[in-house]
């Protein structure tokens, strides 16, 4: 059998089963760009439109996952200055005063974004240190 035939064959086996693929992407590359692309999507088996469609949509993910561990990291941060403000008055037997309670959130709620922000870049700068180490 042609490999064309058989090519043909494997990809309308791999299409039955999922929607349709109706819209496109379209960009331009320079022929040393393309040829990059090319060797890539060789390497991985696949054609260039099937590897540039994975890549894409890879990377949508990771970028929508990111934003996502970013809010979670905000509020565990936020967890973190909650209890440790309000952990050492109690640990030491003092009590705090709804008034107290409720400007401790507000800090929290004020100051929870560049403290979360602030332990991801050290996260960062310490894991850059252990790579070159």
């Amino acid at each position: 059998m042609p490999t064309d035939l058989l090519q043909f064959e494997t990809r309308l086996r791999q299409s039955k089963g999922r929607e349709a693929r109706t819209q496109s992407i379209a960009t331009r590359f320079t022929p040393a760009e393309e040829q990059v692309l090319l060797k890539t999507a060789e390497a991985c088996g696949q054609n260039l439109r099937e590897w540039a469609r994975d890549v894409l949509l890879r990377e949508a993910k990771q970028s929508s996952d990111s934003a996502s561990t970013g809010a979670l990291m905000t509020e565990i941060v936020g967890l973190q200055l909650f209890l440790t403000d309000v952990l050492q008055p109690v640990a030491c037997g003092e009590q705090m005063s709804p008034h107290q309670y409720e400007e401790l959130m507000r800090q929290v709620k004020a100051s929870k974004q560049q403290a979360a922000r602030e332990v991801i870049a050290q996260h960062v700068a310490d894991n850059k240190g252990q790579t070159h180490d």
